[in-house]
């Protein structure tokens, strides 16, 4: 006889598999809502008749909203549940879409950008913390994967996906595409999701804890707050390529949109393969060992892409190393996710709100520092890369310290 110790120890196979499902709609619509539009940056600059750093700045935009957006949305769903947040703001999302499809100037779509990031901000958090409150341990880091599959595939599809889109309509039908898919996963978690968070153990009262003493229980929590760090610093990575890759590619290259597309197509295998990878060999080897290796990886990765560019080696010296770079994300993404939430089921809305505000809030800061310096070869792409694993692996290895972690429950 099987004892059931997390509520989704009960879940039959059919189950699982439209949570899964579901969940991982949500979680993609966060990603799809921030790089769907990258094929579309030349068109939108040359439409608007704007400088190329505004454009990059409606991406920030974006993921300021979709920082903020975690930070309110994980605190109120731990206080009265899962599905009221989660359908309410995925409802803001697709308004928002609508109001970026028929923005007149660059000043609204900023708006309506900025807006549309805080909407779909509910989707990740409350899927992460639904699998939280359904599972622990292995299990946990099982569900976690799947889920960190969807949020590093999402990112890499989603600009092969846009490209496809701008063969068949304008920039601004992408938008209403997004709000047609936010209204699509609306329904679902409306008609699939049951809420997984009983009365009893929200925070709703003092005797569950405020919101001031959950948050203080994640910051005092040296490997969270080692493993929320790490988490932005990854995305922060990845990020820095999504944001210029565009004009790399397109203007430095001269990829075509479709071609653009393709790229994200076969990098999308590196997520893929990584995070599979990561689920396999965390049965044997503890999340923070993982993470010592994919973030080493990540490294070399990103100074080979600037020591090859460097060398005049051209396209291929950019190709592989990123392919790498992008495989080590992959690796990443979960064991972040586990080594984060393992520890915090009472709060798990709260940390993941957390964890996401802080990768899309480093991503927005950073990512535009590759603009910055300019986008007429893969140097500073690759630099912004390299310095966010170096950081990476200095939060592991001091902050983390992975010989203290205690190893997860079967």
């Amino acid at each position: 006889m099987t004892t059931v110790v997390h509520p989704g120890d009960s879940l039959s196979a059919r189950q699982r598999l439209v949570y899964v499902l579901v969940l991982g709609a949500l979680t993609a619509l966060g990603p799809f809502t921030i790089d769907l539009y990258l094929p579309a940056f030349p068109v939108i600059e040359t439409d608007l008749d704007v400088a190329t750093a505004l454009i990059q700045l409606t991406l920030t935009a974006t993921t300021l909203g979709f920082a903020v957006g975690q930070l309110l949305v994980g605190p109120w769903s731990d206080r009265i549940g899962r599905r009221l947040p989660l359908i309410l703001a995925t409802t803001v999302h697709v308004a928002a879409s609508i109001g970026v499809a028929v923005a007149p100037n660059i000043e609204v779509l900023f708006a309506f950008r900025l807006l549309q990031g805080a909407g779909a901000a509910a989707g990740g958090v409350v899927s992460m913390a639904i699998v939280r409150d359904l599972f622990g341990g292995l299990p946990l880091v099982r569900m976690l994967s799947r889920l960190a599959l969807v949020n590093g595939l999402a990112p890499i599809l989603a600009p092969l996906i846009g490209s496809q889109l701008l063969l068949l309509m304008p920039w601004r039908g992408i938008f209403w595409f997004l709000a047609a898919y936010g209204l699509i996963v609306v329904l679902a978690a409306a008609f699939f999701i049951v809420e997984p968070l009983p009365p009893e153990r929200r925070h709703g009262d003092p005797g569950h804890g405020t919101v001031g003493q959950r948050y203080r229980a994640l910051f005092t929590d040296r490997v969270f707050v080692g493993a929320a760090i790490m988490a932005g610093m990854t995305f922060s990575g990845l990020f820095a390529y999504l944001s210029a890759s565009s004009f790399l590619f397109q203007e430095v290259y001269d990829f075509d949109p479709q071609q653009y597309g393709l790229l994200f197509a076969v990098n999308s295998l590196g997520v893929v393969t990584g995070v599979q990878l990561a689920s396999f060999l965390a049965r044997f080897i503890g999340p923070q060992w993982i993470l010592a290796g994919s973030l080493t990886l990540m490294l070399a990765s990103a100074v080979t892409i600037v020591a090859l560019d460097l060398a005049d080696v051209g396209l291929i010296g950019i190709l592989v190393p990123l392919w790498f770079f992008i495989f080590a994300c992959g690796t990443t993404f979960p064991m972040n996710q586990v080594l984060a939430l393992a520890n915090h089921g009472g709060e798990a809305a709260t940390a993941a709100s957390l964890l996401g505000a802080l990768n899309f809030g480093l991503a927005g800061a950073i990512s535009p520092l590759v603009g910055l310096f300019g986008i007429e070869d893969a140097v500073p792409m690759g630099s912004v890369m390299a310095a966010t694993a170096v950081v990476g692996l200095a939060v592991l290895w001091l902050v983390v310290r992975p010989w203290t972690v205690a190893p997860l429950s079967r």
